[in-house]
C-alpha cells in the first residue's frame, strides 16, 4: 500500500485496532490514539458529520498526528467533503501518519432490531422538535405573503369591477327595455284584435286570423328552442338576452372577462389558503389535521 507521494506505508494494521460500533443509532469509532498510545472513542454524526471534520477531530485529539487521511479500497482517496453516511457504506483505509488501518463498517441490515428502534425514535423525536420549534414561523410568514398576494389581486380587480358594474348596468337597462317593448307590443297586438273582432269585422272573420297568429308563435318558441336548445322559459330567456348584451357591450369596452374570472378564481384560492392556515394558528393544531377534519 502506498500513499499520494509513493512512498510505501507500513504494513496495514489488523482491523480491530479501528472498530466501529453502533450505540444509540449513532456510529461510534474506536482508534488507537498514535503518540498517546490510548483508545479513543469518536461518535460521529453520520448525515451531518464530513470526512474532513472527522480527520479534524482526531488530530485534535492527539496533537502529534500530522497526516490523516482516507482512502478507498481501489487506493483514490476520498474527498474531505464526503459524508460519513457514505463513507460508512464500504470499507475503507484510515491512514494516520504512516499506519494505514484496514476498517470493515458494520453493515446496517445487520444491525440489531433495537438500535433500528431507537433510530427511528430518534428521527422522529427530531422531526417533531422541528415542527414544533418552526411551524409557527413558516405559518406567519405564509399568512403574511397571502395576505401581500391579497391586496395585489384585489389591487388588479378593482378597476375591473368597476368596469364591469359599469356594463352589467347597461345590460340590465337595456334587457328591462327590451321585456318593456315585449309586453307594448303583445298589448298593442290585443287591442288591435279586440278592435278589428268587435268594431271592424266579426268573429268568423278574425277567428282564422287569430289561428294563424297563435301557429306563427308556436313556430317561433319551435325555432327558439331549435337554435338554442332550450325551452322557451321567461326567466332563462331574459338571462340569456342579459349576456348578450353583457358581452358585446365588454367586446365594445375591451374587458377581458377570462382574465376578470382568472382572478376572481386566485382570489378565492388565495382567501380560502388564508382561512385554513389561521384555523390552525388559532387552534393550535397542524395543518394536517385540519384538512383531516375537511
Amino acid at each position: 500500500w502506498r500513499g499520494r507521494e509513493g512512498a510505501p506505508y507500513s504494513t496495514l494494521v489488523p482491523s480491530d485496532e479501528v472498530t466501529i460500533n453502533y450505540r444509540h443509532g449513532l456510529p461510534v469509532i474506536t482508534l488507537m490514539l498514535p503518540t498517546r498510545s490510548e483508545r479513543c472513542q469518536f461518535t460521529v454524526k453520520p448525515v451531518v458529520t464530513t470526512v474532513g471534520a472527522f480527520l479534524q477531530d482526531v488530530q485534535r485529539e492527539d496533537k502529534g498526528i500530522e497526516r490523516a487521511e482516507v482512502f478507498a479500497t481501489d487506493g483514490s482517496k476520498v474527498s474531505d467533503a464526503t459524508l460519513m453516511e457514505v463513507l460508512l457504506m464500504n470499507d475503507f483505509k484510515l491512514v494516520i501518519n504512516n499506519k494505514a488501518y484496514s476498517v470493515s463498517p458494520p453493515v446496517k441490515d445487520k444491525l440489531s432490531s433495537e438500535h433500528a428502534t431507537e433510530m427511528e425514535d430518534i428521527k422522529s423525536l427530531v422531526h417533531r422538535l422541528f415542527v414544533a420549534l418552526h411551524l409557527e414561523d413558516h405559518q406567519i410568514r405564509k399568512e403574511r405573503e397571502l395576505l401581500q398576494k391579497l391586496d395585489h389581486l384585489k389591487g388588479e380587480l378593482l378597476p375591473l369591477e368597476q368596469m364591469k358594474a359599469r356594463i352589467m348596468d347597461s345590460a340590465d337597462a337595456k334587457t328591462s327595455r327590451l321585456l318593456w317593448v315585449g309586453l307594448a307590443l303583445m298589448s298593442t297586438q290585443g287591442g288591435a284584435l279586440a278592435w278589428l273582432t268587435w268594431w271592424v269585422y266579426s268573429w268568423d272573420i278574425m277567428e282564422p286570423v287569430t289561428y294563424f297568429i297563435t301557429y306563427g308563435s308556436a313556430m317561433a318558441f319551435y325555432a327558439y328552442f331549435v337554435l338554442t336548445k332550450q325551452d322557451y322559459i321567461y326567466p332563462h330567456a331574459k338571462d340569456r338576452q342579459f349576456l348578450h348584451y353583457f358581452y358585446r357591450k365588454s367586446k365594445k369596452q375591451r374587458f377581458n372577462v377570462e382574465r376578470y374570472n382568472k382572478l376572481k378564481d386566485d382570489l378565492a384560492e388565495a382567501e380560502e389558503s388564508l382561512r385554513r392556515l389561521r384555523q390552525p394558528l388559532q387552534l393550535r393544531l397542524p395543518i394536517q389535521e385540519i384538512n383531516n377534519k375537511d
